[in-house]
C-alpha cells in the first residue's frame, strides 16, 4: 500500500512522526514534490477565492498525488484540549475540503481525527487508522512510539542548532515569524531565506525555537490568543528578541490568526526593527528582494547612528 502525503500545511511541522509511522507499519510512502509554480496555480483552481494561500498551495499538492498512491493521507487536527490550544479553522476542515474539491476524481483519503476537547487525542486518533491500514494494534502503537521518539529527537535536535546559531552567529541576524508550512515552503518561504542569506544576514526560525519554552513566554506578550501555533510564535519573539537585530513577520494571504498575532507584535515589541511582510500569488521576486533590501539598510543605519551617539558620549 502506498500513502501520499501532500508537501504542505502541517507536514512542515510533522513530516517526521507522520513518514517515520508510516514506514515502521511497513507502508510505502509518497510525498508530493517541492512547491513550483505549476501546484500553486492548480491549487489556485481548486480552492475559493477567500482561501488563504497555504490552504491552495496544499489542494495544489493534493491533486499532484492523485494517481500516485492508494491513499492521500488528508489529517484533521481541531485543537489540543485546552482552550489556549486549539487551530486554525482551516486545520479541522481540511479533510472535508479535500473530499469534496476531488470527489469526482476518485480520490481515497486516510484521514484522522485530533479533537483533545473531545477525547481524540493523537494516540487514539493514530490507532484507529489501523483499520483502514489493515494493521494489528500492538503493531500500530510501536510503530506511533518510534516515531513519537523520533520526532523529540529532531526537535530537540533543531532547538539546539537554533541556539548555538544564535549565539555564534556573525553579522545580523534576523527573527523570521511565519508558520513552518509557510517559512520552508519553496514558494512562500524559501525565495527570503535565500536572499537573506546572499545579503550576509543570518536567518533565526522562530518556529525552532524549544516550543515549551515559548508557550511559557507568550502568556508575557498576551494572555488571550487562542491558537496555539500562533501563541508560540509569540513566545520565540519574547525568547530571542534580545539576541535577534530585527524581526520578519512573514505570511501568507490572508490569515486571519496571523493578522492579529502580528498585530500584537507590532504593538508589543517595541525597539526593534520590525518589517510585516505578506505573501500572496502575485507577489514577485523583485518587490520582495527590494523590501529586504530596505529592511537591512534600515538596520545598519540605526545601528550605525547608535554607535555614533555611544561614540560621543
Amino acid at each position: 500500500m502506498i500513502i501520499g502525503i501532500p508537501r504542505a500545511l502541517l507536514y512542515h511541522r510533522y513530516h517526521c512522526l507522520w513518514e517515520t509511522f508510516f514506514e515502521h507499519l511497513n507502508l510505502q510512502v509518497v510525498v508530493s514534490r517541492e512547491t513550483d509554480k505549476a501546484i500553486l496555480e492548480r491549487g489556485g483552481v481548486c480552492a475559493i477565492d477567500e482561501a488563504c494561500l497555504s490552504s491552495k498551495i496544499y489542494l495544489g499538492h493534493v491533486e499532484s498525488l492523485l494517481g500516485r498512491c492508494d491513499l492521500v493521507f488528508v489529517p484533521r487536527v481541531s485543537n489540543f484540549g485546552q482552550r489556549d490550544n486549539i487551530l486554525c479553522t482551516k486545520f479541522e476542515a481540511l479533510p472535508d475540503i479535500v473530499s469534496n474539491t476531488f470527489r469526482h476524481r476518485g480520490i481515497k483519503l486516510l484521514d484522522c481525527n485530533i479533537d483533545g476537547r473531545q477525547s481524540e487525542n493523537e494516540l487514539s486518533a493514530f490507532m484507529l487508522m489501523r483499520k483502514k491500514l489493515g494493521k494489528k494494534r500492538f503493531q500500530t502503537f510501536y510503530a506511533y512510539m518510534l516515531a513519537k521518539q523520533a520526532e523529540k529527537l529532531e526537535q530537540d535536535s533543531l532547538a539546539r542548532e537554533q541556539e548555538r546559531r544564535l549565539e555564534e552567529a556573525e553579522g545580523l541576524k534576523l527573527l523570521i515569524v511565519g508558520h513552518s508550512y509557510n517559512v520552508y515552503d519553496k514558494f512562500i518561504g524559501g525565495p527570503i531565506l535565500h536572499y537573506l542569506k546572499a545579503l550576509g544576514a543570518t536567518p533565526i526560525i522562530a518556529d525552532r525555537v524549544d516550543r515549551k519554552r515559548a508557550l511559557s513566554r507568550a502568556a508575557e506578550l498576551t494572555s488571550t490568543m487562542p491558537w496555539l501555533f500562533n501563541r508560540e510564535l509569540t513566545g520565540a519573539v519574547q525568547e530571542c528578541r534580545e539576541k535577534v537585530d530585527g524581526l520578519i513577520l512573514l505570511s501568507a494571504f490572508p490569515c486571519g490568526p496571523d493578522s492579529l498575532a502580528n498585530e500584537i507584535l507590532l504593538r508589543r515589541v517595541s525597539g526593534l526593527p520590525t518589517l510585516n511582510l505578506l505573501v500572496d500569488s502575485q507577489e514577485g521576486a523583485a518587490g520582495i528582494e527590494t523590501r529586504l533590501e530596505s529592511f537591512i539598510d534600515i538596520i545598519g543605519f540605526r545601528q550605525a547612528a547608535k554607535t555614533a551617539k555611544e561614540a560621543s558620549l
